[in-house]
This record gives C-alpha cells, structure tokens and sequence, in this order.
C-alpha cells in the first residue's frame, strides 16, 4: 500500500501490465487497483503518491470458478476495466482480468 509512484509504475513497465492490485497488508485482501490512467494522473500532478492514494479504482473481485460471461457482467454493471481475480480456495488474489482480454477471448484471439 505504501509502494510509491515509481516503484509501481516500475512493476508495470517489468511485467508490461496495465493496472497492478493493492493489497491491504493486514487482511492480504484487495484493496484497490492502480491503472495505467491512474499512474498518468499521478505524474501529471506533479506529486508522489503511494500507491493506495493511486488506487482510484475500488478493487472489484471475482473468483477464479466464475465465467467470462460473469465477469463481462460485473465489469459492464461497475463500469470498470480490471477484475481481481481470486483464488477459490483461500480467497487471496492470483491475478487481474482485463476487458481487453475479454475481448481477446471473445475475438478467438487470447492476449498473451
């Protein structure tokens, strides 16, 4: 949660992600998501902000057992663009969905 502005951009500039889950420490649940925009808008401000004061987007989650359909359905309902995907089992994250790879999905053409 305390990451600051460069170390996340960082991690998604290494791993050529556009949004990174913050994890609240004490629970190890998500707590928001911090997008690619959400980096822009930091920089643009001109300040250094951590990474749960980026995190513009509340972490929305869904479980790794549900559908794609499930998942088109929450992101259209919250107007949001990343899912935290959870671990069925422990609950804990393993990884974001995106829209556009929905739309890789939906296209026959899965992103990498």
């Amino acid at each position: 949660m305390d990451a600051p502005l460069g170390e996340v951009a960082g991690m998604m500039a290494k791993y050529r992600v556009h949004a990174v889950v913050v994890n609240d420490p004490e629970t190890s649940r998500p707590f928001g998501v911090v997008s690619e925009i959400d980096v822009a808008s930091a920089v643009a401000s001109g300040e250094e902000p951590c990474a749960h004061e980026m995190a513009a987007t509340e972490a929305l989650a869904i479980s790794a057992r549900e559908s794609l359909d499930r998942a088109a359905q929450l992101m259209s309902e919250h107007s949001v663009s990343h899912l935290v995907v959870l671990d069925s089992a422990s609950g804990h994250p393993i990884g974001i969905l995106s829209a556009l790879d929905l739309a890789g999905v939906y296209a026959g053409t899965p992103a990498d």
